[in-house]
């Protein structure tokens, strides 16, 4: 309300209240259309959250619990298909498998993508030398696998006849143990190199210009410059790349399906492809949601360490 301090003189406007001393109410209308507003625009992708991630999510801890096999209704069995996971040995040989993929997938990624980004950063921001690092990452993972095992092909490959020209044997590529995990990640590093390198490019851009021009003017060089300034003040985006990189590297699937089938032998069985192998095509779908729980824990772990140990909530930017 207002207040005057005597009579005739002008009303000293309190908070939360009109020139004439008059309360003001709040605007619960608008207040209500803008909430509605809000949840008309968030309603796509909750609806689709809950259909597609969240309700098959709980279906699966169920199942995991169960004994079903699609064609009989679910048994419930406890934590026994958790107990024969540990005792699983073809689950901890996948595990194995996945674990080299993803040391070569994300160490080559990793790598060439903060080479590609510092160029990109220091020499252009060319918008069309972008799209066409990107490039890649839009064609899909089937096609990319298609095409790379054509030309890896022992046979008939043109990498072979290329080897051949300059005195080297055929190198059976996705038909050696030997060589055919190096050769799936290194496809997929190519396929998701760019698209990595345009993400460490972003934070590059946060990096404030006067750090590197007063690392000019202390005489630091280039090197120096990307050791002492560009790596430290990346580190949160570099955290959040890595963790999204290691995630995507633990779910492959598409390539060694397209490629090897999980072959030769167990060399490519990814811990993706034993679920698939374990749901579609023995249907042991109870025992394959217990083993991809426990593939969500462990991924649970690896990113809250991996935020942790970088300290990704922490930023050196001033």
């Amino acid at each position: 309300m207002a207040t005057t301090n005597n009579v005739g003189a002008a009303p000293v406007v309190v908070a939360g209240s009109r020139r004439d001393g008059t309360a003001l109410r709040p605007d619960v209308n608008g207040s209500r259309r803008e909430r509605l507003t809000a949840l008309a625009f968030i309603a796509p992708a909750l609806l689709g959250f809950t259909v597609f991630y969240f309700w098959p999510t709980l279906r699966g801890l169920w199942f995991s619990l169960t004994e079903y096999d699609v064609f009989n209704r679910p048994e419930f069995v406890g934590l026994a298909n958790y107990r024969a996971v540990l005792a699983d040995a073809t689950f901890w040989n996948a595990m194995r498998v996945t674990l080299q993929y993803v040391l070569i997938n994300i160490g080559t990624q990793t790598v060439l993508a903060l080479l590609l980004a510092v160029l990109l950063h220091r020499l252009t921001r060319s918008t069309l030398v972008r799209s066409v690092i990107v490039l890649p990452y839009l064609v899909s993972n089937v096609v990319v696998a298609l095409v790379f095992y054509w030309m890896l092909d022992a046979q008939i490959g043109i990498t072979n006849q290329v080897l051949g020209w300059v005195g080297f044997d055929p190198v059976a590529f996705f038909g050696d143990q030997a060589w055919a995990i190096p050769t799936i990640a290194l496809v997929n590093t190519w396929r998701h190199l760019g698209y990595t390198a345009l993400l460490l490019f972003a934070g590059m851009l946060m990096i404030p210009g006067d750090v590197y021009e007063a690392g000019r003017v202390d005489g630091a060089s280039e090197w120096q410059m990307f050791w002492r300034i560009t790596l430290p003040l990346l580190r949160p985006i570099l955290a959040l790349v890595l963790v999204i990189t290691v995630i995507g590297s633990f779910q492959a699937f598409d390539t060694v399906a397209v490629t090897t089938s999980g072959g030769p032998g167990d060399a490519t069985r990814v811990i993706q492809y034993y679920i698939f192998d374990l749901a579609f095509q023995r249907y042991q779908f109870g025992y394959a949601s217990a083993v991809s729980v426990v593939l969500f824990a462990i991924l649970a772990v690896v990113a809250f360490f991996q935020l942790r140990l970088m300290r990704a909530n922490e930023s050196d930017v001033a």
